[in-house]
C-alpha cells in the first residue's frame, strides 16, 4: 500500500526526485572523496613535512566541502519541494473522495477516523517522503562508494565490514519487526482519543447538564492511558535502537584500530591509509544509520498509508451515471415507484413499497412514528442514500440518471439537525445562492421568521456565526438553515422535521409565509407534529417503513388508524399539559 501511494501521488514530481538524486549524488561522492584527501595529507605531506603539499591539499578539500555543502542545501530544498506537494495532493485527494461518499460510507468510517486519516496519516507518510528524499537517498550511495574506497585503502580489513555491517542490520531488523504492530495500534488508539474527545465536545452541554463531568473525565483517561501505553512501547522500542548502532559504531572503530596498528607495524598499510579506511567505515554504518532512522519511520508510514488507501479506494455506493442527463423538460415534480431501501446485511428492508407523487404547487407531509423510515425516504431524493430498488425520479428523470450538480440545485433540503458553517449570517445563507444580494437574503429571513433576531444582533447580515451554530439557539438555527434553502431558490422543499424546535405560533407564521414564497415549488414536509402537516395537501402515514394512509388531514381521519392514533395521542398529550 505504501509503495503503491508513493508511485502513484509522486509521478508527477519526477523532475524535482530527478534534482534531488542528482544533488546527493554529486554530495555523497564529494563527502567520500575527502578521506582519500585526508590519507594523502597525512601520508605525503605530514609525515614528509611538506607544508605546501599540505596547503594545496587542504585548499582543495576545502574546495570538496563547499561542493558538498552547496549539495546538501540543494538536496534538502528539493525534497522538502516534493513532500509538501505531495502531502497537499494526497489530502486533497482523500478530501474529494470523502465529500463524494454516501452518507453509509461516512458512518462505515467514522468522522474522527476521516479526520485522523486525512490529518495525522498523511503527516506520517508526508515526512518519510521528506526524510527519504534528505537521508535515504544519500545512504546507499554513501554505503556502496563507502566500501569501493574503503577496498581501495586495504582489502586486508575489509572482513571487518562483512560483520559489522550484517550484525547492524539484523539486530535493527528485529527490532524494527516489533515496532509494525505498535505502530498499527497506535493509529487505532488515536481515533480512538478523537472519537471519545469530539464526542464529549459536541455534547458538552448534555455532560453538564446530568453532571457526568466525571464519567467523561474517566472515559477519556482509559482512551488517552490506552494510547500512552502504547506509545510507551513504541517508545521504548525506538530508543533500544540508537544505544545498538551506537555501540556497534564504536566497537567497529576499535576493531579497526586494533587491528589496523599491526599492520601499520608490519607496513602492509600507511596511518593515512588506516585513517581512511576507518572514516569509510565510519561512514558505511553511518549510511546504515540513516537507514536506520528511515526504517524507524517506515512502519508507522505503511500502517499510515494503509489507512489512507482504505479511503482512497473505497467507492461510493452512490456513483453518478456514465452518461447523465442534463436537461430535462419538467419543472418541481418528484415522484417515488414501489421504492424500496434496505441496508447491507439487513434482514428487512427500512422502506418497502412506497410509491407516491408531489408536484408544483402542492404540499406533501409526512408523518408517522419515530424509525418509521421518515428521514431515510427525504435522504433518498438527493441520493444521500440511492433506492435498492424501484425508482426515485425529479422532473420525471430517475435522480439515478440526473448529473449530480443539476440534481442538487433542484433540491432544497432542510436536515433534521441543521448545521451552520464559522463564518457570517450571509455566508450561510448565500451557501446555496453565493450571488443573492442583501435583499434576497432579508426576504429569506423575513419568510424563515428569522430578521427579528437578525436585526437585533449589532451586525446584522454579518453577525458571526460559530461552528455548527452554537452560538445561536435551535430555533434560530432551524429559521437561518430555512432561509439557506430559501435563498437559493429550488423547485423542490424537503424539509425534514425542520420546524421542531419552533413554539406552535411561530410554526403558524412561518408556514404560512411559506406557502406564497414555494407557490411554484413541490414541498415536502416531514413532521411528527400533526398541527404543522395538518393543512398539507396530501399526507403519507409511515409506520415500519410502510405506507399505511394517503390523503388529506380529514380523509385520515375517516380511514387510517393509525393516523388517528397518532392525532389522539397528540391531543391527549397536549389536554394533560
Amino acid at each position: 500500500m505504501l509503495s503503491r501511494l508513493l508511485r502513484v501521488h509522486l509521478r508527477s514530481y519526477t523532475a524535482e526526485l530527478a534534482a534531488v538524486v542528482f544533488f546527493q549524488l554529486v554530495g555523497t561522492i564529494a563527502a567520500l572523496y575527502l578521506p582519500s584527501l585526508n590519507a594523502d595529507i597525512i601520508d605525503k605531506g605530514v609525515v614528509t613535512g611538506d607544508t605546501g603539499y599540505i596547503l594545496g591539499i587542504g585548499g582543495w578539500m576545502l574546495a570538496v566541502s563547499l561542493v558538498q555543502i552547496a549539495c546538501s542545501i540543494a538536496a534538502v530544498y528539493y525534497g522538502a519541494k516534493v513532500a509538501a506537494g505531495f502531502g497537499r495532493d494526497v489530502r486533497a485527494a482523500v478530501f474529494h473522495r470523502v465529500v463524494g461518499f454516501s452518507t453509509r460510507e461516512v458512518t462505515q468510517f467514522g468522522a474522527p477516523s476521516l479526520i485522523t486519516r486525512s490529518t495525522n496519516d498523511v503527516q506520517q507518510v508526508q515526512m518519510l517522503v521528506v526524510m527519504t528524499c534528505t537521508m535515504l537517498v544519500a545512504a546507499p550511495i554513501m554505503g556502496v562508494g563507502g566500501i569501493i574506497m574503503a577496498l581501495r585503502q586495504d582489502i586486508g580489513l575489509s572482513w571487518l565490514m562483512l560483520v559489522c555491517v550484517p550484525v547492524l542490520l539484523v539486530s535493527i531488523g528485529m527490532i524494527v519487526y516489533r515496532m509494525v504492530p505498535q505502530f498499527r495500534e497506535m493509529q487505532t488508539r488515536i481515533d480512538e482519543v478523537n472519537r471519545v474527545l469530539r464526542e464529549q465536545l459536541t455534547g458538552i452541554r448534555v455532560v453538564r447538564a446530568f453532571v457526568r463531568e466525571r464519567e467523561e473525565t474517566r472515559r477519556f483517561a482509559a482512551a488517552n492511558e490506552a494510547l500512552t501505553g502504547t506509545t510507551l512501547r513504541v517508545g521504548r522500542l525506538t530508543a533500544l535502537i540508537f544505544p545498538v548502532v551506537m555501540l556497534i559504531f564504536n566497537a567497529s572503530s576499535v576493531a579497526v584500530l586494533w587491528f589496523g596498528a599491526a599492520r601499520v607495524d608490519s607496513g602492509e598499510i600507511q596511518i593515512g591509509a588506516l585513517t581512511a579506511f576507518l572514516m569509510y567505515l565510519l561512514q558505511i554504518l553511518m549510511s546504515m544509520m540513516m537507514a536506520t532512522f528511515i526504517s524507524i519511520m517506515i512502519p508507522r508510514a505503511a500502517v499510515c498509508a494503509e489507512r489512507i488507501e482504505e479511503v482512497l479506494g473505497t467507492e461510493s455506493s452512490v456513483r453518478p451515471a456514465e452518461r447523465p442527463v442534463r436537461e430535462v423538460r419538467g419543472r418541481a415534480e418528484l415522484e417515488m415507484r414501489d421504492v424500496e431501501f434496505r441496508y447491507p446485511g439487513a434482514a428487512a428492508p427500512v422502506l418497502s413499497g412506497i410509491s407516491f407523487r408531489a408536484v408544483a404547487g402542492q404540499t406533501t407531509a409526512i408523518i408517522g412514528s419515530t424509525g418509521s423510515g421518515k428521514t431515510t425516504l427525504v435522504s433518498l431524493v438527493p441520493r444521500l442514500f440511492d433506492a435498492t430498488s424501484g425508482a426515485v425520479t425529479v422532473d420525471g428523470v430517475d435522480v439515478r440518471e440526473l448529473e449530480p450538480q443539476m440534481l442538487w440545485t433542484r433540491i432544497g433540503l432542510v436536515p433534521q439537525k441543521p448545521y451552520l458553517f464559522t463564518g457570517t449570517v450571509a455566508s450561510n445563507l448565500r451557501y446555496g445562492n453565493p450571488a443573492a444580494t442583501d435583499e434576497d437574503l432579508w426576504d429569506a429571513l423575513e419568510v424563515a421568521q428569522a430578521r427579528d433576531f437578525v436585526e437585533a444582533m449589532p451586525e446584522g447580515l454579518e453577525a458571526p456565526i460559530s461552528q455548527g451554530g452554537t452560538n445561536v439557539s435551535g430555533g434560530q438555527r432551524q429559521r437561518l438553515s430555512i432561509a439557506r434553502a430559501l435563498v437559493s431558490k429550488p423547485e423542490i422543499y424537503l424539509f425534514d422535521d425542520s420546524f421542531s424546535a419552533l413554539d406552535l405560533a411561530t410554526d403558524a407564521r412561518l408556514r404560512a409565509a411559506l406557502r406564497p414564497h414555494t407557490a411554484e415549488a413541490a414541498v415536502v414536509i416531514v413532521g411528527q407534529r400533526v398541527s404543522t402537516i395538518a393543512d398539507a395537501d396530501q399526507i403519507i402515514v409511515l409506520d415500519d417503513g410502510v405506507i399505511v394512509g394517503v390523503g388529506t388531514h380529514d380523509e385520515l381521519l375517516d380511514s387510517c388508524p393509525t393516523y388517528v392514533e397518532i392525532v389522539e395521542s397528540q391531543a391527549t398529550a397536549g389536554s394533560a399539559v
